[in-house]
């Protein structure tokens, strides 16, 4: 039995929860990651893991075992790194996920310079606006807009994200232009968005001055995807806030009209954000740069 390789595949079991997803996320049949399971425990005389058709959770000594070993094996992931000179040519697999008019409108139209710069690494790009579970999903970082909840994480803050509130030229045709954040909800339409995980509604939030509002509707239409929500303000259904980056083109071309300029909220913290045992990662690093590059350079980002 190759040793590093069955701690390997223990970590990735209790990271994903069940053999299927750890077996996926290794490229191994699932009937190799148990066999590996069992002859680890055989060597070790001890139960690691408790088994039930839908889950995988750790007993005592397995929850003491991984903690070592996921530890020992990021140190050896370190040492190997430093001696092939990986710092200075990070390679291999990165699995990121991102939003999707950021990935739409952010990275991917940078991403070349990534890849050009670090030819050794592999981007797997994930892009929606869920929230990812990123041990059990085995994703490498994330970039995120909003504050953080999980203190687990390591995040590092490339960017504040201005709002804008827009309507489109036939919704304001038909409802006219609020002269003030009350008169939405007596006589207007916005277009809602909601957490893809806990249906929660975000309010519309205006600030100025000592004054503040938070509205939530009235609406028709509500998404949970920021390319949606953006399709479905240009489509008429409601005036809504958005932020500056995805709206500019179409403020450009004045498919979107600003309103109540006066008005702001908050801007929208972006952090990249990663898990603590990989934190040594040179790929992980190198990423986390050019992200935090990316943002400084953009030209509708506000600084740090």
């Amino acid at each position: 039995m190759d040793q590093i390789q069955a701690m390997r595949i223990f970590v990735r079991v209790v990271e994903a929860g069940t053999f299927t997803r750890a077996a996926d996320s290794l490229g191994l049949p699932k009937g190799t990651v148990t066999k590996q399971i069992q002859a680890l425990e055989s060597r070790l005389h001890v139960k690691l893991l408790n088994r039930t058709t839908r889950r995988v959770t750790v007993t005592p000594d397995g929850a003491a075992y991984f903690e070592r070993t996921a530890r020992l094996l990021n140190d050896f992931d370190d040492i190997e790194s430093s001696m092939t000179n990986a710092q200075a040519n990070p390679s291999g697999r990165l699995r990121i996920d991102v939003g999707s008019s950021m990935a739409r409108l952010l990275i991917l139209p940078a991403l070349h310079g990534f890849c050009d710069r670090y030819p050794e690494i592999q981007v797997d790009l994930g892009v929606s606006d869920r929230t990812v579970d990123l041990i059990s999903d085995n994703v490498d970082c994330v970039i995120r807009g909003g504050e953080l909840s999980d203190q687990s994480l390591v995040a590092r803050r490339i960017g504040n994200l201005p709002w804008v509130t827009v309507a489109s030229p036939a919704y304001i045709k038909r409802y006219g232009i609020p002269k003030h954040p009350a008169d939405i909800e007596k006589r207007h339409q916005v277009v809602g968005f909601f957490s893809g995980s806990t249906r929660r509604m975000y309010p519309e939030q205006f600030n100025r001055g000592e004054e503040r509002f938070e509205i939530a509707g009235p609406y028709r239409v509500s998404v949970n995807d920021s390319n949606a929500h953006i399709a479905a303000v240009l489509g008429g259904f409601g005036l809504s806030q958005t932020i500056s980056f995805v709206a500019q083109p179409f403020l450009d071309s004045g498919e979107l009209v600003q309103i109540l300029p006066d008005w702001t909220r908050p801007p929208l913290p972006v952090h990249v954000v990663y898990p603590p045992n990989r934190h040594l990662s040179a790929k992980v690093r190198a990423f986390v740069d050019w992200a935090a590059e990316l943002f400084a350079k953009h030209p509708q980002l506000q600084r740090l």
